[in-house]
């Protein structure tokens, strides 16, 4: 049995956050190193799946409602306009192994997303 992720450790309270918004099987929280004037997370409760691979094949109607979150909160938080990241791997910057998407929005720039 593996260690709870973070985001499973923030999700039970045991780690400090805010946040921003949820629904029945997803969150949203702020990135704790932004790379975007708004950087948010969007995270399945579940950690089920490692990855968005895993994600889309497991539960693609949960990949919708993350997807879904992800447009609700750029609309309150940023114009609308958004950059929604899955980062799959470790050589492709995944750093925490419970999928999240990152929601980056507000005067974009170049650069890598990390976790």
């Amino acid at each position: 049995m593996s260690e709870p992720s973070v985001f499973t450790r923030i999700l039970n309270g045991e780690i400090p956050a805010e946040i921003v918004a949820q629904t029945d099987r997803a969150f949203v929280i702020r990135d704790i190193a932004p790379q975007a004037p708004v950087h948010l997370l969007v995270i399945p409760k579940t950690a089920d799946y490692r990855d968005v691979v895993e994600l889309a094949a497991g539960d693609p109607g949960l990949l919708a409602e993350i997807v879904e979150l992800a447009g609700a909160v750029a609309a309150e938080h940023a114009d609308g306009d958004f950059r929604l990241v899955f980062n799959t791997g470790a050589d492709a910057g995944q750093t925490v192994f419970h999928v999240h998407a990152h929601v980056l929005a507000g005067g974009l720039t170049e650069g890598t997303t990390h976790g």
